[in-house]
């Protein structure tokens, strides 16, 4: 390993990367472009005292053991089973959605399509809306043809800007349809929030005498990759770095610009108990935007009124005041993508890691997970 490295990002990969160096001896400086660390899991208190997510809501849930174990070092955590739901057609359903669906938006069939979907599926808990609509069963088709035409188009059309059949199909496994009642969104073993908020964690995890971080700086005007090497101003880098950030800005989006969205979030506050029933709620069928965060409710605040986001997607475009939140998965993206991974390969003393650099759609544990895979492969000299 070397004893001096550079992280471009403080979000939670770079600063768990970095914390993990440190712990190995290794001087470790953070760049940060914003004026906060954290990334987007960036959380506080708002005028009206109530906790809030600033980039949106972030449920912690995992089945990776060691990531559990990992995060439990650095903060206390209470368990949240998060409710999600989806108003379609006027009725509000959990999500994922269940039996419980099948009997409000078809009363008269409930019975029908519920036998037709365990004769289908059998012992299975679960399938894909995708699934469904191709298993050729008259009444299971019917049902998933509804959601689809409700729920899943229309809300996958706005997230992400493109027609639903050219996006990447993990994307449909992200909400699965459960054949059982008591729908819950997450299934994994460990589902929990940070007793203080996410931005304990963060700063624990850089709270050590060997990391240091700038803030303010967009390290791509430091940044410049020179006959594969690194380059920090003039001066060839002394050390390796790690980049979180979108891949395709770090090599002046050469190859063309990798395609990612943002939001934009409308804030409200309301001197009401409850705005609606749920914490996070999608609304498919709504104008322009996707969904409602209520954070009295995430986790719950016995506090008066409310306050509640409503999220707008977009696309990213650098230098419009936006942030890349998603990676855009198309085979023509994913082939822009290859370009870029075979380039990163070739450059000396560089690490790319993250949603962003790695374009995949990370959950926070995942990104973790990766994090950590980062640090043992340059353990082994990788």
């Amino acid at each position: 390993m070397d004893n001096k490295y550079y992280v471009v990002g403080s979000g939670i990969v770079g600063c768990v990367v970095a914390r993990e160096l440190a712990e190995n001896g290794a001087e470790v400086k953070i760049y940060e472009k914003r004026n906060h660390i954290g990334g987007n899991l960036y959380d506080f208190t708002d005028e009206h005292g109530i906790h809030v997510h600033l980039y949106g809501p972030h449920i912690f849930h995992t089945k990776i053991e060691r990531v559990w174990q990992y995060v439990s070092k650095y903060c206390d955590w209470e368990d949240y089973n998060l409710v999600c739901g989806s108003v379609v057609d006027g009725i509000c359903v959990p999500t994922s959605f269940d039996f419980d669906s099948v009997d409000k938006f078809f009363p008269d069939e409930a019975e029908m399509i519920k036998e037709h979907i365990k004769v289908v599926f059998g012992e299975q808990k679960s399938a894909t809306v995708l699934e469904m609509l191709d298993c050729g069963d008259e009444y299971v088709g019917k049902f998933a043809k509804y959601l689809y035409d409700k729920d899943y188009a229309p809300y996958t059309a706005k997230q992400w800007g493109i027609a639903p059949e050219k996006v990447d199909k993990q994307i449909f496994k992200r909400v699965p349809i459960l054949f059982s009642y008591g729908s819950k969104y997450f299934d994994d073993p460990h589902q929990a929030l940070p007793k203080k908020g996410y931005m304990e964690l963060i700063e624990n995890l850089v709270r050590h005498e060997n990391i240091s971080i700038e803030m303010d700086t967009d390290a791509l005007e430091l940044l410049s990759i020179k006959e594969n090497k690194v380059f920090l101003g003039e001066e060839q880098a002394d050390g390796t770095v790690i980049y979180t950030g979108p891949l395709d800005e770090l090599f002046g989006c050469r190859f063309g610009k990798l395609p990612y969205r943002s939001l934009r979030f409308e804030w409200k506050y309301e001197d009401i108990e409850s705005f609606q029933d749920m914490p996070v709620v999608a609304y498919p069928q709504a104008e322009a935007y996707t969904r409602i965060t209520e954070y009295k409710k995430l986790p719950y605040q016995d506090v008066e009124g409310t306050t509640y986001a409503v999220e707008y997607p977009l696309p990213y475009k650098k230098g419009a005041n936006h942030e890349p939140y998603y990676p855009v998965l198309t085979d023509e993206s994913n082939q822009l993508l290859k370009q870029y991974t075979e380039l990163v390969g070739q450059i000396d003393k560089l690490k790319c890691c993250g949603r962003l650099a790695d374009f995949k759609y990370y959950n926070i544990d995942q990104a973790i997970d990766r994090a950590l895979d980062i640090v043992d492969e340059l353990r082994r000299g990788e």
